[in-house]
């Protein structure tokens, strides 16, 4: 998302289609006939985005010290350390803890409107050092358009293309000194570089495409303000991933970027992530800023320099199936909104939608609860339970919200080997 910030904000930081639905949520468990793996017969997957952790922290110390007359508890917003934690040993409110095998971060880290620096890099690893059931590495991640260092930005000149993501974030294990991450330590090893990258897990094959919005505007963001909230990606990646869709029929294939394609979840269509003023011209307030292209701005809309590329869309419309999940972030909205007759779990293509936003509760023109996503594969079944945990209780009760469990169908059966 995209949204201005106040230099008070920044002080305050350094001061501190339809879908398969499931009305009985055992329906994978009696599905599963198949003898169980040895281990487990089920693969626990994590799948979470758009923490914003420097957006979040600001606010947070913004309520504390901006009540007058009143004292209130003690309470910090960690975006994504408290999700982390409430994963492991359950939630203040009630939401339990949860298993999870491995987990998806599918970007911005960063919050705020300008370019990330070292400060917002160190309070990711730091939220991130609050595990203590799970390693670092068991989290495999991708970089967000807030995530990017623009073209052109002083701070970047004579560092490598988008240094803040890999310095801290670090999908490589390439910065080991300043991320933490060591990826002899990944359970699953990675075959890529850090702008996109493949691992397998039994029969399950993720391909993971990082946001460029790090490339030279309009494509990417301005040097000095906006975060250019349209997505980008590369010819390469797109030619990489189709390579890799071809090649590996015989897996479950589960495409991972930051944003959702157009026209296929909430939000996602043209004009969708924007407002307009009387006279037509687009203005901040619906889900994301205008600066860049605001006909794409809550969707993955450039290819290199091409806009509203569609070679994603234009893929999966003429080789249906091709793929069996989509998932992403980036348009943060409320758990049952529904924009254009589209939620966030929908089927097109053949292909499972799923918009995995937001950890974030304040970066954002509205508020949105803190929430992200569970997938539970079952050796033998096609079926996949989906269910969202909502990470506080501003919306409903913290935990598990029911009305938004879905199963999706994807194209085999689950197999650990």
């Amino acid at each position: 998302m995209n949204e201005p910030t106040s230099p008070t904000r920044r002080t305050l930081l350094k001061g501190g289609a339809a879908t398969l639905a499931a009305p009985a949520v055992v329906t994978v468990a009696q599905a599963d006939t198949a003898t169980p793996h040895k281990e487990s017969a089920t693969f626990n997957l994590w799948v979470m985005s758009d923490a914003h952790v420097g957006t979040d922290k600001a606010a947070s110390e913004g309520i504390l010290h901006g009540l007058v007359g009143f004292k209130p508890p003690p309470v910090h917003f960690e975006s994504l350390a408290d999700a982390l934690r409430q994963s492991e040993n359950g939630g203040a409110f009630g939401g339990p803890p949860f298993p999870w095998d491995i987990a998806l971060n599918l970007g911005d880290y960063a919050g705020f409107w300008d370019a990330p620096e070292d400060e917002q890099g160190r309070e990711v690893v730091r939220q991130y050092s609050v595990l203590t059931k799970h390693r670092r590495e068991q989290i495999y991640n991708l970089a967000g358009n807030h995530d990017a260092s623009p073209d052109g930005h002083p701070a970047n000149e004579g560092k490598e293309a988008n240094w803040w993501f890999r310095k801290w974030a670090d999908p490589l294990g390439e910065h080991t000194a300043t991320s933490g991450v060591d990826n002899s330590k990944r359970p699953y090893p990675i075959d890529g570089t850090w702008e996109r990258y493949t691992f397998k897990v039994g029969n399950i094959r993720f391909l993971m495409m990082s946001d460029r919005n790090d490339l030279p505007y309009p494509v990417g963001r301005k040097a000095e303000g906006g975060a250019s909230p349209a997505g980008a990606v590369t010819p390469e990646t797109f030619e990489w991933w189709k390579n890799h869709v071809e090649s590996s029929k015989d897996d479950i294939i589960m495409s991972c970027a930051h944003h959702m394609l157009r026209e296929t979840t909430v939000g996602s269509g043209d004009f969708e992530g924007v407002a307009r003023n009387p006279d037509g011209t687009f203005r901040s307030w619906r889900y994301h800023g205008p600066d860049g292209a605001p006909e794409g701005a809550s969707y993955l809309y450039f290819l290199g320099d091409k806009p509203k590329a569609q070679a994603f869309e234009n893929h999966l419309a003429a080789h249906p199936g091709a793929i069996d999940i989509w998932a992403g972030g980036h348009t943060h909205t409320h758990p049952d909104e529904v924009v254009n007759g589209r939620s966030r779990i929908e089927r097109k293509w053949g292909v499972n939608f799923v918009n995995c936003s937001q950890l974030t509760k304040f970066h954002g023109y509205v508020s949105t609860p803190p929430m992200s996503r569970h997938f539970t594969f079952t050796e033998g079944s096609k079926l996949v339970r989906v269910r969202c945990y909502l990470h506080d209780d501003t919306y409903a009760a913290q935990g598990w919200y029911p009305p938004t469990e879905r199963v999706l169908e994807i194209s085999k059966p689950f197999y650990w080997s």
